[in-house]
């Protein structure tokens, strides 16, 4: 069954995933609470009923196999899209202009984001639809405010490292800032065949996720934490 607010819209989910990683090696194969990192995406856009197809993109025959054994359709990209210099967007673009079927929007999900379940999936496609928008991206509250950072001279002097506006306030008391998790990116084709990006200058949207599930794995205590966030929503 589909999902209730597709409104006749189609989703294209695509994971890409490099079998390459410098600070991780194969961490995209690597086995997280009993399965591949790459399943947790695939799994996840499986059980949203808002997805008409998934693909796994990669240079990877290994995270290909995998990615059939779970249910993905698998895509291997050319070598040239597999270096550290190919963008995510380039690897967007190949695979839409090797498909037959055209579709109304792509729901990216990186492999590097387990903890993003298909009831993530369904509200921000949902959001998505009741904004009439053309592209959603997921984001989350940071841990510290930006406004207690900055960059230091090579003396180390702190004279001026905070504004004077925030002097003497408390942390609860500043303004709420979020960053992009990198769990899901949805946005309509068209507009990324325009645009040539994943971050539209309008009618774009924020989906909102917590903390918990916006683990981003990048390194080995990114993995550990992972591992141990699914292993408690488990119990």
């Amino acid at each position: 069954m589909r999902y209730s607010v597709n409104n006749g819209k189609s989703f294209l989910a695509i994971i890409p995933a490099r079998g390459g990683s410098k600070r991780l090696p194969r961490k995209n194969i690597l086995p997280l609470n009993g399965k591949p990192l790459i399943a947790w995406s695939i799994e996840a856009a499986k059980k949203s009923n808002a997805i008409d197809r998934i693909i796994v993109s990669s240079d990877d025959d290994k995270i290909l196999d995998i990615a059939e054994k779970f249910g993905a359709d698998a895509i291997k990209r050319p070598a040239n899209l597999a270096n550290d210099t190919a963008s995510t967007v380039d690897v967007l673009l190949y695979t839409i202009e090797n498909l037959e079927k055209e579709y109304d929007f792509i729901v990216l999900l990186q492999p590097t984001s387990p903890l993003r379940t298909e009831r993530h999936i369904e509200q921000a496609i949902e959001l998505l639809l009741q904004k009439k928008a053309d592209a959603v991206v997921s984001v989350t509250e940071v841990d510290h405010s930006p406004l207690w950072a900055n960059t230091l001279p090579e003396d180390g002097n702190m004279g001026n490292f905070l504004r004077t506006e925030i002097l003497g306030k408390r942390s609860q008391d500043l303004e709420k800032y979020y960053r992009i998790n990198g769990a899901i990116y949805i946005i309509k084709i068209d507009a990324l065949l325009k645009e040539k990006s994943l971050f539209l200058k309008k009618n774009i949207y924020a989906y909102k996720m917590d903390r918990s599930t916006s683990i981003d794995i990048d390194e080995k205590i990114d993995f550990e934490i992972a591992s141990f966030l699914l292993s408690k929503h488990k119990k």
